[in-house]
């Protein structure tokens, strides 16, 4: 009897990390669908009958044109997560299309669901991502070119910057159908309500005008 406290934390354990990913599924397709008398809730979403799926279900054509880069970062991503692209549901990806103006910045930020996946299609990135306190907040940065792919690993911040003269272009994998995204500047001085003055003066070591001026800017969301 003595080592079932241990049989028990080795259980936990696994379970764990059973569920720390999207979980498998169980059934060969489980389009999401909102509406509610259709079938079984899985995983955040309700599914469509399969007897009524079709293969429209499993196209998506919204990354076929270029995103608005027109804003105050020069790039525009867009998703295709399972709220725009149903067909997703209980599968575990998801893809996103990164467009890019000459400067043009996807600003730092994670993904708290995602591992992500960037191949350069066009242009020339900096890409980077760091790594959290247990390793020092250690910076990884690279230089990508058309063809070049690079990995940005589960919930650590990463950025991308197109240092190029021309538009750039790069496509995204990510390993959950519905990753997430914290856009860290926003996140930070736009939540709502504010956070504390007090927090953000002691957390950043600035004086309360600085914080003042971060809160009162647009922080516009490219996602």
């Amino acid at each position: 009897m003595k080592f079932l406290p241990i049989s028990f934390l080795i259980l936990a354990l696994a379970v764990a990390t059973t569920l720390a990913y999207d979980p498998d599924p169980l059934q060969d397709i489980c389009v999401a669908t909102n509406d509610l008398e259709s079938g079984v809730f899985v995983n955040g979403k309700f599914c469509k009958d399969p007897k009524q799926t079709t293969a429209d279900d499993f196209l998506f054509m919204g990354l076929r044109n270029p995103g608005n880069t027109s804003n105050p970062l020069g790039s525009q991503v867009t998703q295709a997560f399972v709220d725009q692209f149903p067909g997703l549901n209980t599968l575990g990806i998801s893809m996103a299309r990164i467009d890019f103006a000459p400067g043009g910045l996807n600003p730092p930020h994670t993904h708290p669901r995602g591992t992500e996946l960037l191949v350069v299609v066009e242009g020339t990135l900096l890409v980077g991502f760091v790594t959290s306190n247990q390793l020092n907040n250690t910076l990884f940065t690279k230089v990508l070119y058309k063809g070049d792919v690079f990995v940005f690993p589960i919930g650590l911040i990463h950025f991308q910057l197109n240092i190029g003269n021309t538009y750039a272009l790069a496509f995204s994998g990510l390993s959950s159908q519905n990753p997430g995204v914290i856009t860290i500047a926003k996140a930070v001085f736009g939540a709502t309500p504010p956070i504390s003055a007090e927090v953000l003066t002691k957390a950043f070591q600035v004086d309360k005008k600085v914080v003042d001026y971060l809160e009162a800017q647009f922080w516009y969301d490219n996602n």
